[in-house]
């Protein structure tokens, strides 16, 4: 019995494993493992075979594979622990491999060491900070991690705080400083009280975050403003009137289920009125 059982598994893993070619730009559910054409050129022209996509450089060292938000590593497979769209970046090389991800819909922020966030302080306890970041537990912010600091440029409980994470992972509780490498803010620290402070998708958020977008050059024109994203989903936006602050804002949310031509006859309505 043991042998079809072995067998009954091992076709129910070749059902799993899809081409990652194939499904590009379509959805992949958790669980699923990621197959990739043969990168050497043994097998002659169109005789590429599909296989386990295989991060071990030793095993192909011509080809570099980089594993982004959801997907893992489980030995020399690629493992699907998000459900969404699979995405891919080519290398500036062109030499093959790449960086894959899962775009999706997520609202549930996992801290990630280098991101840029914006928090809010809830606690003191001594000279260490509790900031809200919208993950599981709070991160934690020392009074020095400020350029400068003193008592006066120190947070109040209910500040909102824009910095990055040194210190993100599982096993230990997450580190913010509002400093770069070199001690200086580089626009870090306490953002102004005013202002309106609202919470999107982690997709909006990395898709206003692109060079390219067209939404903040838009937006851009149409009022003068304050604006600074945080990667854990939260925008905070300052205007001159609190209309402006509340239409930029509304504008911002709804950008993600609007077409071009929709946000453009938005902008040419407002820039009318």
């Amino acid at each position: 019995m043991a042998e079809p059982a072995s067998v009954a598994a091992e076709s129910l893993a070749g059902s799993r494993a899809r081409a990652a070619r194939t499904v590009l730009g379509q959805v992949v559910l958790p669980g699923e493992e990621l197959l990739l054409p043969e990168q050497e050129d043994a097998e002659g022209p169109g005789g590429a075979v599909e296989r386990p996509l295989s991060l071990n450089a030793r095993a192909c060292s011509r080809v570099r594979v980089v594993c982004g938000p959801g997907l893992r590593r489980c030995g020399d497979r690629l493992l699907v622990t998000k459900c969404g769209r699979l995405r891919h970046k080519e290398p500036g090389s062109g030499s093959g491999g790449g960086v894959y991800w899962v775009d999706s819909q997520q609202k549930r922020y996992v801290p990630v060491k280098g991101d840029h966030v914006i928090g809010i302080v809830t606690a003191k306890s001594g000279d260490i900070f509790k900031v809200d970041v919208g993950g599981s537990e709070p991160a934690s912010l020392s009074y020095l991690s400020f350029e400068g600091a003193t008592k006066r440029n120190r947070p109040n409980v209910g500040d909102l705080i824009y910095g990055q994470f040194v210190v993100a992972n599982k096993d230990m509780e997450p580190e913010m400083v509002c400093i770069d490498s070199c001690g200086r803010a580089n626009g870090m620290g306490v953002i102004g009280q005013d202002g309106l402070l609202f919470k999107v998708t982690l997709g909006l958020i990395r898709k206003l975050l692109a060079p390219d977008c067209e939404i903040i050059q838009e937006v851009g024109k149409l009022y003068p403003l304050e604006i600074v994203f945080g990667m854990n989903g939260r925008i905070w936006v300052k205007a001159k009137t609190i209309q402006q602050t509340l239409i930029l804002a509304n504008i911002l949310e709804a950008c993600e289920h609007m077409t071009s031509d929709q946000r453009k006859q938005i902008f040419s309505r407002l820039a009318e009125s």
